[in-house]
């Protein structure tokens, strides 16, 4: 992927280094969707499966669309411009309850249906069963997410579980779309150490146990470094990235570790979606199923011998 001179990324503030050692571009595997013993091999080679192009554009479209109308109502976009840029009026962040998310039809039918249940079914060679949870994320100007591996958020039922990627529109580095950490769910002290943690638990011993099982509040954040120049540093790998498009997909693994540019625009909202999928037949996390999840929180919590 080519950086124009001068272009700036960013990523929790710090500004990344763009040299081909340093960083890169990621793979695009859609050229052997149909192909799943590839796409097996590469997601166990590369931790991840970058699918340009495969879901359906009008799709992606009308789930923008409707978020967008969401926020429109509610004041957010500035009156004027074009609904479907998605221009802010200020910096207030954006939330989405689930109980938005879930009413979305144009958002679950991308997400729950069609190319996405298709490929799943495809490649986990059975009936796919996605969480019922729906992580929306809507980044206003600023920073954006913190390098992290999905595992310390959902371990509590199958290894062999997904997390799909979707930008909701257009995500250019400039407005701040997904890096992936090359070859870093191959790390086996940190897969066998930090992967291992999960958010909702605390020590028995902990001196503030009880305020944390009532509050439900983290002992801990679940990143992994708040400082994405520095962990790649450390670890000696490169960042990928690349310029996303509607229609786009990004699969990566439970130890697949990932961050996101800063949005870097002056008042443009950076809609996307995680969610996550496995086999119906294995295993599932409780914290993110059914009409109403507990997700996070006092009701997940759980008290461990330190």
């Amino acid at each position: 992927m080519a950086i124009e001179t001068g272009t700036r990324l960013l990523s929790q503030g710090f500004e990344l280094d763009t040299s081909s050692e340093t960083f890169g571009e990621l793979r695009d595997s859609s050229g052997t969707v149909d192909d799943v013993r590839t796409l097996r091999d590469r997601m166990a080679e590369d931790g991840y499966l970058f699918l340009r192009g495969y879901l359906d554009r009008e799709d992606v479209v009308a789930a923008r669309r409707n978020l967008l109308e969401r926020i429109a109502g509610e004041g957010g976009l500035r009156d004027g411009a074009e609904l479907m840029d998605g221009v802010l009026e200020d910096r207030t962040p954006v939330r989405f309850e689930q109980s938005i998310t879930q009413r979305s039809e144009p958002l679950r039918k991308l997400l729950k249906d069609g190319p996405m249940i298709s490929f799943f079914a495809h490649f986990l060679a059975g009936e796919v069963r996605p969480f019922d949870f729906i992580w929306l994320l809507s980044v206003v100007a600023g920073k954006g997410t913190a390098p992290h591996g999905d595992s310390v958020f959902m371990n509590r039922g199958t290894s062999r579980l997904f997390t799909a990627w979707t930008p909701l529109g257009d995500i250019d580095t400039h407005l701040g779309g997904l890096i992936v950490l090359e070859n870093s769910h191959r790390l086996d002290e940190i897969r066998n150490t930090y992967g291992q943690r999960d958010v909702d638990t605390y020590c028995e011993d902990d001196p503030n146990a009880e305020e944390i099982q009532a509050t439900g509040k983290w002992p801990w954040n679940g990143q992994i470094s708040g400082n994405p120049v520095e962990l790649r540093e450390q670890l000696g790998l490169r960042w990928l990235t690349t310029d996303f498009r509607i229609g786009d997909l990004l699969i990566f693994t439970m130890h697949t570790l990932h961050a996101s540019l800063d949005n870097q625009s002056e008042d443009r909202i950076r809609l996307s979606s995680d969610t996550r999928y496995q086999l119906a037949s294995e295993p599932i996390d409780e914290r993110w199923i059914g009409d109403d999840p507990i997700g996070h929180g006092a009701k997940a919590m759980k008290s461990i011998i330190c």
